[in-house]
């Protein structure tokens, strides 16, 4: 499996970034795509999965009702809409995949940045 994220850039506090990652290299049935994020200093951090299925949507608390996850089957894409960024959204953000009985992502993109300034 490949995954290529893409979208990352800077923004201002209140801004909207989209990311997307394209999957390919396997069926993609009974999987779940998520976006985690990784801050400078801290430890790796969910932000938000989607069963790649049925489309069940999962969020971090600190995202929800700014943050949609989403998926095109079509193209093969997972797409991740922030809204009213904050600076504390500033964070290396990687698109995974993990089948759905499996906790652990064990696909993983390559990272894409997003910064927010106030």
């Amino acid at each position: 499996v490949q995954l290529q994220a893409s979208g990352g850039g800077s923004a201002q506090a209140g801004d909207s970034l989209r990311l997307s990652c394209v999957a390919s290299g396997r069926t993609f049935t009974n999987t779940v795509m998520g976006w985690l994020r990784q801050a400078p200093g801290r430890e790796r951090e969910f932000v938000a999965s989607i069963t790649w299925n049925v489309g069940s949507t999962y969020y971090a608390d600190s995202v929800k009702g700014r943050f949609t996850i989403s998926r095109d089957k079509a193209k093969n894409t997972v797409y991740l809409q922030m809204n009213s960024l904050k600076p504390e959204d500033t964070a290396v953000y990687y698109c995974a995949q993990r089948p759905m009985a499996v906790q652990d992502y064990n696909y993983w993109g390559q990272g894409t940045l997003v910064t927010v300034s106030s």
